[in-house]
């Protein structure tokens, strides 16, 4: 007859994950989504105003002229 398993050692649970431990990637995926969410509507890169005119000096014209057909 056969015999039965042989008793090696006792095994034992882990002991439970802490809250953190357990819950740590949906926190920082929340994190990350909130801190991606703010950077796409305040660092969008606005645009670069132009100087303001010195006083005293006038502005300079447009850039391009175009001629007039007669």
């Amino acid at each position: 007859m056969a015999k039965g398993p042989a008793v090696i050692g006792i095994l034992t649970e882990p002991p439970k994950p802490t809250w953190w431990r357990a819950n740590r990637h949906k926190v920082l995926l929340v994190t990350g989504l909130l801190v991606g969410y703010w950077v796409g509507l305040h660092l969008h890169g606005e645009p670069v105003s132009p100087p303001a005119p010195r006083p005293g000096h006038s502005s300079p014209g447009p850039l391009h002229i175009t001629p007039r057909s007669t």
